[in-house]
């Protein structure tokens, strides 16, 4: 028997043997047909949260399973494979996947009220899966569920803006983004260089174009056989409130213990605080309900979409909006590290030449299993 060994998305590996007779070991047709076997399943692989082998006899009645070790769920540990035996034209051969998925990971979510002070903490778990840049460089994506949420700001929302009308529903399918704004070791990298004004390995990679990010992006497919992209805009704020309908996933407010933004402003009732006139290492501050790190301040991220006034017209199914407006100009979501709280918010939204870097703009990436 001759095996060839296939990596599909999220780190599948898909393993198939067949008779040394043959030509190849698989044909390209085989390889697509098992893809999309594999595909079929995928939402409930990416969902880790049904036994493996009571989802194959669910949706792939045609199959004999041969053997299933594991079921997959959030107390996995270790390695499973399921072993599958599917008859192909005069002969057979077997497929055997194996499941490496990431142990979830606990973190705390903080909520705090108008003046700034903690009110909650409440202990979260994020599944993800890693690509290893090697030199001990990974990069972290956080898987994202699916939903519907309102996009925009509400009428009483201090410090809204007419670009963020109208409110307007957004259905958005399960991806995975990035944990961290892309840093400067993991651009440097992909790309093999680093144009970062406030240097440092752990902080977000700045001084980059939103073409820069296309770019990266590019590259990062390449290497890793997946489609890697920058989120749409409905997609970076759908994750960035994560659940919530506050101005920030903190709540009514932010602290500079919480967010790297100009202290000397506030917003509410929160006191002043620091301005550290600089970007900080990812991860400083605490996370999301979803588990991203540094929606809030820090730098300004590049988003697919085009820049329009307002949400007049805009997708509701969380694809980017690219017709209308000058393709040229792009948007950016989040605040910076030298910004007023205000422009920090979950809905706060601004855009600019696609050509333009400056070291308060940087990007994170989003995947889609299965594209």
């Amino acid at each position: 028997m001759a095996t060839k060994l296939i990596e599909l998305e999220d780190g599948i590996l898909v393993e198939a043997e067949v008779p040394d007779g043959e030509a190849k070991p698989i044909s390209t047709n085989d390889v697509k047909k098992v893809k999309s076997t594999f595909a079929q399943v995928k939402p409930i692989l990416v969902s880790i949260s049904r036994p493996i082998a009571e989802a194959w006899q669910e949706i792939n009645q045609d199959m004999k399973i041969e053997q299933a070790e594991v079921e997959v769920g959030f107390n996995f540990e270790g390695e499973g494979n399921l072993y599958i035996t599917k008859e192909k034209a005069g002969a057979s051969f077997q497929v055997k996947l194996v499941l490496k998925p990431s142990q979830p990971k606990p973190f705390e979510v903080i909520i705090v009220n108008s003046q700034g002070e903690e009110v909650n903490r409440s202990s979260h778990e994020v599944v993800s899966f890693t690509e290893d840049f090697g030199k001990g460089i990974m990069l972290e994506m956080v898987s994202i569920p699916g939903g519907t949420f309102v996009m925009g700001s509400a009428e009483n929302e201090a410090e809204k803006d007419n670009a963020e009308a109208p409110q307007h529903e957004v259905t958005i399918q399960p991806f995975y983004m990035s944990k961290y704004p892309i840093t400067q070791d993991q651009y440097q990298a992909i790309m093999g260089e680093n144009p970062s004004h406030f240097k440092g390995g752990k902080r977000p990679v700045e001084t980059v174009t939103w073409k820069n990010a296309q770019k990266f992006c590019q590259k990062l497919s390449e290497k890793t056989k997946k489609t890697y992209g920058l989120p749409s805009e409905s997609q970076w704020e759908y994750a960035c409130r994560a659940g919530t309908t506050t101005p920030f996933y903190f709540g009514d407010t932010i602290t500079t213990d919480l967010v790297n933004y100009d202290g000397n402003h506030t917003y509410g009732n929160a006191p002043q605080g620091k301005c550290r006139a600089e970007t900080t290492d990812v991860g400083s501050f605490p996370p999301n309900a979803f588990g991203l790190y540094d929606m809030h301040g820090n730098v300004w991220e590049w988003c697919q979409d085009i820049g329009h006034e307002n949400y007049e017209g805009a997708p509701k199914d969380g694809s980017a909006w690219e017709t209308g407006g000058d393709s040229k100009v792009r948007v950016i979501r989040g605040g910076y590290w030298d910004d007023e709280p205000g422009n920090c918010r979950s809905a706060s939204r601004l855009w600019g030449d696609a050509d333009f870097s400056n070291d308060n703009r940087g990007f994170r990436v989003v995947y889609f299993p299965g594209v």
